[in-house]
């Protein structure tokens, strides 16, 4: 049972890369399609003539994109796990720490950044939804036609990816359980998942990416806690690492 079963974590590493790679490519595996027909539509049923549109294409949402600032944490967290098989224990444990919190520091920076970027864009959409007729027309051909089918099905492979990350995790080493940042991570970034769906299903089509966005801004969030997480987390080992260092750098009395 104290086995680390290498093959396992290192299939692990790789489910989790794919879900990160799949989360930030979510823009261009998603949206693009033509809405043009449906936004004419929808402005006959405002009563408003449109004349010659442009081409009108549905939107990729930010949603599934600002999962990855969560999953991207679970990819450092396996990362660290799997380069304990190559690098030994006393280097890893000095430089893990410092690795760390640059990683923390990154990680709440593009967070917060985001963070602002989609509060002000779902306030946009919001405004310009609610200010009919022509500020809800620009909304739509903006914004009104999520590819929610496109989006489910993406977030079911990233969904399933997930599930088999965890499940090699433990196939990998049971004790994975007994780590309760891990466990709280793996479902952290499930619950994430499926809420982002909820919210995909949650509300007429030309609302989901209002709602696609308030996921974006609650991922966001919990990035930001996350970082912060290990930002502190990564303290105690700098501490313990410069201690070391100081201890065998000392020279020895004759």
């Amino acid at each position: 049972m104290g086995e680390l079963r290498k093959p396992f974590l290192l299939l692990a590493l790789l489910a989790v890369a794919l879900v990160v790679g799949l989360e930030l490519g979510s823009a261009l595996l998603t949206g693009g399609g033509d809405a043009g027909g449906a936004l004419r539509d929808s402005a006959g049923r405002l009563g408003v003539e449109l004349g010659d549109v442009g081409h009108v294409s549905e939107p990729a949402g930010r949603g599934t994109g600002q999962l990855a600032l969560i999953d991207v944490v679970a990819l450092w967290t396996t990362g660290l796990f799997s380069l304990s098989m190559v690098v030994p224990d006393r280097i890893q444990g000095r430089v893990q720490g410092v690795a760390t919190l640059v990683f923390s520091i990154v990680l709440l920076i593009v967070a917060f950044v985001l963070l602002i970027v989609t509060f002000v864009e779902l306030t946009i959409m919001v405004s310009l939804f609610l200010a009919a007729p022509f500020g809800t027309l620009a909304y739509l051909a903006l914004w009104g036609f999520f590819p929610v089918g496109e989006a489910s099905a993406l977030l079911g492979l990233v969904l399933l990816l997930k599930l088999l990350w965890g499940g090699l995790l433990l196939l990998a080493q049971p004790r994975f359980l007994q780590n309760k940042g891990l466990v709280l991570l793996a479902l952290t970034t499930l619950l994430c998942t499926v809420v982002l769906e909820f919210l995909h299903r949650l509300v007429p089509g030309i609302l989901v990416s209002i709602t696609d966005d308030l996921g974006a801004l609650v991922f966001a969030v919990v990035a930001v806690v996350w970082a912060l997480v290990l930002l502190i987390g990564s303290i105690p080992a700098i501490v313990k690492a410069v201690r070391t260092t100081a201890t065998t750098s000392r020279p020895t009395r004759k």
